[in-house]
Parts: C-alpha cells; sequence; structure tokens
C-alpha cells in the first residue's frame, strides 16, 4: 500500500466504498451503498431529459407509465480489491468496500428494445450516459455494450428509483441500466442513448478499459459477471488506523454475505487460522436471485491472535482462491478476506 499518489487519493476521495459493518443490512441504505463515477455528477434537468432509442424519443414520465418490475440486486466494482495486489495496480484503490445490494426499480429493458425494432443482424446494445470525460487520452462519454442476448434478459432494468426513492444524483439520476450479475461498471449512469450495433463496440470501456490482460500488449478477455466472494461482518471493535479486531473469549457469532454473478451461491466456508482449516458455515435461505446471501458461524473465540477468513462456492463450482490471482488493472480479484482478530480472556 506505499506509493499511493495524490491523483489515487482524490480518486478515493470522490469516490466510496461500504463500510463492511453495512454487510449487516440486507439491503444496503442508499449512503452506505459504494460509489465509483468515472468523470463528474452531470447536472440533468429532469424536464429537458429524453432518452433516444431507435425512432424513440422517450421522457421520465413515458418511462414511469410503462409496465414496472424491481429486482434486489448485488453490484459489486470489477477493481473491488485491487489495492490489495502486489505489485499494486494504479488507479481507484478499492480494498473490499466496493460492494452493495439496492432495490432498483424501473421498467424492463427488452420491451422496450423490441418497441423500438431490433434491427436483423444486430449484435450487441451500445448504452452511452450523460457523464464525460478525457481517458486514455481520448474525450469519450461513458459507453458501455452488452450482446444482444443479455440485454434482452427479462431481469435487465432501466432504473429510475434505488430502495424506494427517485435516484439520487450520484446513482444515475433520473435513468440508469441494471444488469443482475454483472460487475458495476456495466450499469450506465445518466443514461441517454440506446443503439443498435452490427458489429461488437470498439469504445474505450469496452475494448481497453475493464479486460483482464497481464501486459499492456494483450487483448485480454472482457470483463462480464461477478466471480463469487464472500465478505464477513467485522466483529468486536476495531483498532482506529489498522481496523484489526478485538473481541471477548467464548462463542462469537460471525455473520456475512455471499454473492456470485456466475450462479447461486452454494456454501461458505469460515476459517480462524488464515485458511489453513475450513468449517461449514450456515447459509440463511435464499432470497431474490441477483442479491447476495447471508451466512452465520458460532465460533468458539479462543485468546491469542486469529486471522478470520470466508470463502463462498457457486453451484457452478467456482471457488473463491485464497491468493490473489494478479491482473494488468487488478479486476475480478475475488480472493478470500482475512480479518486479524485479538481474543482477550
Amino acid at each position: 500500500m506505499e506509493g499511493i499518489s495524490l491523483e489515487e487519493l482524490q480518486l478515493a476521495a470522490r469516490n466510496h466504498g461500504m463500510p463492511l459493518e453495512a454487510l449487516r443490512y440486507p439491503v444496503t441504505p442508499i449512503g452506505l451503498h459504494y460509489l465509483l463515477t468515472h468523470y463528474d455528477v452531470p447536472d440533468v434537468a429532469p424536464d429537458g431529459w429524453r432518452l433516444a432509442i431507435g425512432g424513440l424519443e422517450l421522457s421520465l414520465d413515458d418511462l414511469r407509465a410503462r409496465s414496472v418490475a424491481e429486482h434486489t440486486v448485488t453490484m459489486e466494482c470489477a477493481g473491488n480489491g485491487r489495492a490489495r495486489l502486489e505489485p499494486r495496480p494504479v488507479s481507484q484503490p478499492w480494498l473490499l468496500e466496493a460492494v452493495g445490494t439496492a432495490r432498483w426499480r424501473g421498467t424492463p429493458l427488452a420491451p422496450l428494445l423490441a418497441e423500438a425494432g431490433i434491427p436483423d443482424g444486430t449484435v450487441e446494445v451500445l448504452f452511452t450516459g450523460l457523464d464525460r470525460g478525457i481517458e486514455g487520452g481520448d474525450e469519450q462519454a461513458f459507453q458501455r455494450a452488452l450482446p444482444l442476448d443479455e440485454a434482452t434478459r427479462d431481469e435487465v432494468l432501466l432504473a429510475y428509483e434505488m430502495n424506494g426513492a427517485p435516484l439520487p444524483p450520484q446513482h444515475g439520476f433520473p435513468l440508469r441500466l441494471v444488469v443482475p450479475g454483472w460487475y458495476g461498471m456495466t450499469n450506465v449512469k445518466w443514461l441517454s442513448r440506446i443503439e443498435f450495433l452490427a458489429e461488437p463496440f470498439s469504445g474505450y470501456q469496452q475494448s481497453w478499459s475493464y479486460r483482464v490482460r497481464q501486459s499492456e500488449d494483450e487483448v485480454g478477455e472482457p470483463l462480464q459477471r461477478m466471480q463469487p466472494r464472500s465478505l464477513l461482518v467485522p466483529p468486536g471493535i476495531p483498532e482506529f488506523m489498522t481496523r484489526d479486531r478485538t473481541v471477548a473469549a467464548g462463542e462469537v457469532l460471525l455473520e456475512g454475505r455471499a454473492w456470485s454473478g456466475l450462479a447461486p451461491v452454494a456454501s461458505v466456508e469460515v476459517s480462524d487460522d488464515g485458511a489453513s482449516t475450513w468449517s461449514a458455515a450456515t447459509l440463511e435461505p435464499a432470497g431474490e436471485p441477483w442479491a447476495w446471501r447471508g451466512f452465520s458461524y458460532r465460533w468458539e473465540a479462543k485468546p491469542g491472535e486469529h486471522v478470520l477468513c470466508s470463502r463462498a462456492r457457486d453451484e457452478a463450482g467456482n471457488e473463491q482462491p485464497v491468493e490473489p490471482p494478479w491482473n494488468l488493472g487488478g479486476y475480478a480479484n475475488n480472493a478470500v478476506q482475512a480479518v486479524r482478530v485479538t481474543v482477550t480472556p
């Protein structure tokens, strides 16, 4: 963690993670949900805002008058855990807190695409936000594309509410895309335009950023769905600077949340010796398919120093690694969490 630049600190001040004690909430309060804004938060006048799609131009009232759906969705930044890699990729220095779960309410995207008329030969659907900036040396709006079969999934939303309230400015007011299961960059905020593409999108956020590569000259693999991850609610009380925990000896109820964008969570294990031995945790009953799942473990805490870990496995067999896989952008680092705990007599 040495050598963090002023520029990275500037990013860290603009963007914020979810305090891990907020894992206790099944739905993350809006102010605690993680936030990443690539450029500036646009100043959008709702009366003059329109969404352009094909030959359609729709106001917010037009969208609110359409069919309504609501989904509880866990959203995680693809760079979550980046700051723990060695060597450390230079970018937004996320530790483990770039995640949150919200109730998103809006209108399903698929019927709107059908109404606009999907041209023959369409391979991707491109989403453009109102936020603009310079990245990779190019001036650009934030844009991401989805394969057509992903864009037409029933659960993909054009969301205008978050946790029962209108979208706040920082979360994409007046409209954002919500793609359950995919990393956060997919969920374009301040949505202004949707287009049909006959060729794969080659913009910066698709062809260069958000790709897993080992070196600058690799094409790399695109990031899509969230890898399995589990996080513990930090037990006991923290030391101010290190955030190391202190608890009293005896039975301690450990709790946390687990998720995967690839398949439902199948199991979670907990370790108190730094991932040398594991014990099965108890999963809460499955809830909504795109939301994290709670787990708990009754730990018999003995005096001394301990390192608590948890790891999730999904129904497709994907499991968190103990050691983080390195890549140039620091993406998809879903290595197990380590929580240092002192148990007092």
